[in-house]
């Protein structure tokens, strides 16, 4: 076989491993895809904040503000910003108080962001598949898919900071391209990130990244607007402190100090390598050339930052999805490393270069020609060892459990139900097989957690009052109110915060017909009322978790 035969040939296998790569976190779009409309369909709590999540869009959506005080009956308040939960207002109004209504943002949120990694990647190298995999990937994350459709502010702050970022360098590129300024263009990624901070309080990690890039760019206009963004923040913040008498800095600020559990950090940035190992250490490498080589652009200092912040993972309340802004970075990080390293060699390339050069020239670089198929084919190996690294399917279809046996993956795991408020239960078989490890979350909620909800729910309807339940969804179901924010709670507790005269009180005086436990997040003395007061009459099992129905005791 001649030289160009063989070169064809390996520019042909090539594609084929591009179209493999791609064929594979296609699939997991659709398995998340699967996940998500599942979780649409269950209309109670599938993560135990979802529905405060949902309650505080309920009070936007009636004009009234969630930041109360949780001294007095119904002893709730939230303790996030508010604007994930006014954007869902419109759907509130429409459809009523729907778990499927803050889904679906988030949801879409998640593949908007996906769209804006693939496009922050696509117009710096100009290779459509490489850019596409890099935003599939993001979606392929265990975290991003675990979380992603939940009815949970964070993927909708994540959404907001990559549309910021991406936003920053392409008006930086068309400043520097064109000569002049553009700040109508920057006023955009101030007004994002502006978004981000009140959607969640983290987002803060992204805007110091992006003021670090403009001070390292240009001191004198970054600090020009440092000011009024600092400014424009501080007045929203003060204005929502004034008209909620205080209560937003109590439980957005005060609530939020947390205790650090090292082990549960390290063990979360070890999870997030072992899964994300490719995009990390492409991350990683690329930042360290650009840091030695050329400028260090606005995604090398974002992705450094935000892995960086990302060790608040290991308070008390967080979790793995801390980690989702640091994956958007490394997506598109690691799109642009592979598409420089492509383009640069195809440019070397002398069967694919233009131009003319003598035959001696020709013959010295012969070797350089299986430099660029070389790269063409190990970019989509390592694509497909990644998607292999972060493994994560239900199997509650013979379809999906078909595909799983043929990867050579189990179909099934084993994990005993959560017993926080109940005798311990044996391990059951689950259809979810997931690379990350035990998880509650990611197997899509069946028949029989619906059924199981409706049954909690009407065992609370059997009493005529609200339920002092964990999580929300039974007390929406029935039209009930909401009975405090059990973590909110706790956290202020800790902080010497709140005063639980009132709710023990009623608790002593078995005001509330029943109780509902799930994991005991409860205040000590709160929990200990409970036990004093109120006895278990039934144990339902919905989602993994075991729920303790409680009644007043005789």
């Amino acid at each position: 076989m001649t030289n160009d035969k063989l070169e064809k040939a390996t520019l042909i296998a090539a594609r084929v491993l591009i179209g493999l790569a791609l064929a594979a976190f296609v699939g997991y779009l659709l398995v998340y895809t699967i996940y998500a409309v599942e979780l649409f369909r269950f209309p109670f709590d599938y993560d135990q904040g979802e529905g405060f999540e949902l309650m505080d869009t309920v009070l936007f959506s009636q004009g009234e503000w969630p930041y109360r005080d949780n001294d007095q009956y119904p002893f709730y308040s939230s303790n996030y910003p508010p604007l994930f939960h006014v954007v869902i207002v419109p759907l509130v109004w429409l459809f009523g108080p729907q778990y499927w209504t803050g889904r679906l943002v988030s949801f879409v949120g998640t593949l908007i962001t996906a769209v804006a990694i693939s496009y922050g990647v696509q117009r710096h190298i100009r290779r459509w598949w490489l850019a596409a995999l890099v935003g599939l990937a993001f979606l392929a994350s265990n975290y991003v898919y675990h979380v992603g459709p939940l009815f949970r502010q964070h993927m909708f702050m994540v959404m907001l900071e990559t549309l910021a970022v991406v936003w920053l360098t392409v008006t930086i590129d068309k400043e520097e391209r064109d000569g002049r300024t553009y700040p109508k263009r920057l006023l955009i990624v101030m007004l994002l990130l502006l978004g981000a901070g009140y959607t969640k309080q983290l987002a803060y990690a992204t805007v110091a990244a992006v003021f670090i890039f403009l001070f390292i760019r240009h001191p004198k206009r970054a600090i020009l607007w440092a000011i009024p963004f600092a400014a424009v923040t501080g007045l929203i913040f003060l204005w929502i402190n004034w008209a909620t008498d205080g209560y937003w800095f109590l439980n957005t600020v005060t609530a939020n100090i947390n205790p650090f559990v090292p082990g549960q950090a390290q063990g979360l940035y070890r999870q997030w390598f072992n899964l994300h190992t490719l995009l990390v250490v492409t991350a990683v490498l690329y930042a360290v050339y650009q840091l030695y080589f050329e400028r260090l652009s606005a995604y090398s200092i974002w992705f450094v930052v935000a892995a960086v912040n990302s060790v608040t993972a290991g308070k008390w309340g967080a979790g793995e999805s801390y980690f989702a802004t640091a994956i958007a970075a490394s997506c598109i990080l690691t799109g642009l490393a592979y598409g420089r390293v492509l383009n640069r060699l195809q440019m070397v390339n002398p069967s694919t270069s233009s131009g003319q050069v003598g035959q001696r020239t020709m013959d010295n670089m012969q070797w350089r020609r299986w430099l660029y198929p070389a790269a063409l084919l190990i970019v989509p190996v390592l694509f497909l060892w990644q998607a292999e690294r972060m493994f994560h399917m239900p199997t509650h279809t013979p379809a999906l459990a078909g595909v799983a046996r043929a990867l050579g993956k189990p179909t099934e795991v084993w994990i005993a139900p959560q017993t926080s408020c109940s005798a311990p239960r044996p391990p059951e078989s689950i259809p979810y097989v997931d690379a990350a490890g035990v998880s509650l979350l990611g197997r899509p909620p069946n028949a029989a957690d619906t059924a199981a909800g409706k049954t909690i729910a009407a065992a609370i309807a059997q009493g005529d009052t609200a339920a002092f339940a964990e999580d929300a969804g039974f007390n929406f179901y029935i039209g009930r109110d909401v009975i405090t924010n059990p973590t909110q709670l706790l956290n202020l507790y800790n902080n010497n915060q709140v005063d639980l005269t009132e709710m023990l009180a009623m608790l002593d005086a078995q005001a509330f017909d029943t109780v509902v436990l799930r994991a005991q997040f409860y205040p000590p003395p709160v929990l200990d009322m409970i036990g004093q007061r109120y006895e278990t009459k039934e144990l339902v099992q919905m989602n993994g978790f075991v729920y303790c129905i409680m009644r007043p005791r005789e």
